[in-house]
């Protein structure tokens, strides 16, 4: 098979590579731009198994990438549904506190989204009733700017618009190795080689390993998460009217469980948070023996499970039992029975760790001659990727 040649290779077919893909094919359409993904199709993964929230930007420290790329890839991101016919809604959202206890956490997230330019503000019960007649709290920031879309139609417009402007998308193409000469990177897949002249690696759930094939030490070991989730049977719709989020516990990575309409019509609940067996461990049953014992062995993750292992074990027991798992959606909405709950695929999160326990909160972007590699790209990654690639493509101009 004869060796692809481009100019620039983009390595991980979800919503940031096709992001990165598109902006390049608007901003230099002379470039020749090659994406190689290993599945069968796009969005597999991350991309497609989310909830669709397009966020607002209100939990994430100022100043951070998270922050700016948040609020300037949200209008981006609207304006591109605008223009190609894709259906988003935006809803708005509630950040209820359960008891008086919450409300210092909460004051906080009302500082930080004032602080990021977020439209929000705190509202009491009988103003919380009004937007969500079912919903417990005593107190909530409403947040009129959040919404849902379909990011897996997002990206294959993507990738339609990147192919009318003569990029290439290779889909079975699983990143093998990838040799550096002088003037060029050569990368090995399962679809043929690729020779281009620089690189950008988006590959989400194997970002760090595609780091090391790209010859880097990267900052942070992904380890997997599972979110599992259920839906709302029709005749209980009526029950959410727009996203309903707990406080979130400051000490634990996770947002909770919370309520999220979806842009086709139906609810969903969840999700929580268990270690996956595997990185794509979407199945209570799918286990990696190579995934879990690098994620049983990282110091970082040892120390994170030591930290908040009574946490965990909830998570573990809301995996286990559905009785648990209502429960724990019963304080926001009382009414919520078991039997309005149907289950729904699993999502996988590609949580980025350090080698101390903490989180990699912010995106991680290393640098070489050829390569920029996304070592971590957490939420809201899929509302800033066309920002997020612009910014790629702005560190790619550079090794022109």
């Amino acid at each position: 098979m004869p060796t692809r040649q481009a100019d620039i290779a983009i390595v991980g077919g979800g919503i940031v590579g096709l992001a990165t893909a598109y902006q390049l094919s608007r901003s230099h359409p002379d470039q020749r731009v090659v994406i190689l993904e290993k599945e069968a199709e796009l969005a597999a993964h991350q991309t497609g198994r989310n909830s669709g929230v397009l966020h607002s930007g209100i939990y994430y420290k100022p100043g951070s990438l998270r922050a700016e790329n948040c609020r300037i890839g949200k209008e981006a991101m609207e304006a591109f549904c605008a223009e190609h016919d894709i259906a988003y809604d935006i809803c708005g959202k509630v950040i209820v506190a359960l008891d008086e206890s919450e409300l210092p956490a909460l004051e906080r997230i009302h500082e930080r989204g004032q602080a990021n330019g977020v439209r929000c503000e705190v509202i009491d019960a009988e103003r919380l009733k009004e937007l969500e007649p079912h919903a417990a709290g005593i107190k909530a920031i409403h947040v009129p700017e959040a919404g849902i879309v379909d990011y897996k139609q997002v990206t294959n417009k993507m990738a339609e618009l990147v192919r009318a402007n003569g990029g290439e998308i290779l889909t079975n193409a699983r990143v093998t190795k990838m040799v550096s000469s002088s003037d060029s990177m050569v990368i090995e897949s399962t679809a043929g080689a690729v020779e281009a002249k620089l690189v950008a690696t988006c590959a989400g759930l194997y970002s760090d390993r595609v780091t090391k094939l790209s010859g880097q030490k990267p900052p942070a070991q992904i380890v997997p998460f599972r979110g599992e989730y259920f839906e709302l049977k029709p005749e209980v719709h009526h029950l959410c009217r727009t996203l309903i989020y707990p406080v979130p516990n400051p000490d634990f990575p996770f947002l909770g469980v919370h309520f999220t309409r979806i842009v086709h019509g139906g609810v969903e609940c969840g999700p929580n948070a268990v270690l996956a067996f595997a990185r794509e461990g979407y199945y209570k049953t799918d286990i990696n023996l190579r995934d879990l014992f690098e994620s049983l062995t990282y110091p970082g993750f040892l120390k994170l499970a030591m930290r908040n292992w009574k946490t965990g074990m909830g998570e573990m027991w809301r995996s286990c039992s559905k009785r648990a798992f209502v429960k724990a959606l019963q304080r926001l909405l009382p009414e919520i029975r078991s039997e309005n709950l149907v289950a729904v695929p699993a999502g996988v999160r590609a949580q980025a760790l350090l080698n101390d326990g903490s989180l990699a909160e912010d995106f991680l972007i290393q640098e070489s001659d050829r390569v920029v590699n996304v070592c971590n790209a957490p939420s809201p990654a899929a509302t800033a990727s066309l920002n997020v690639g612009r910014l790629i493509v702005e560190r790619l101009e550079k090794k022109f």
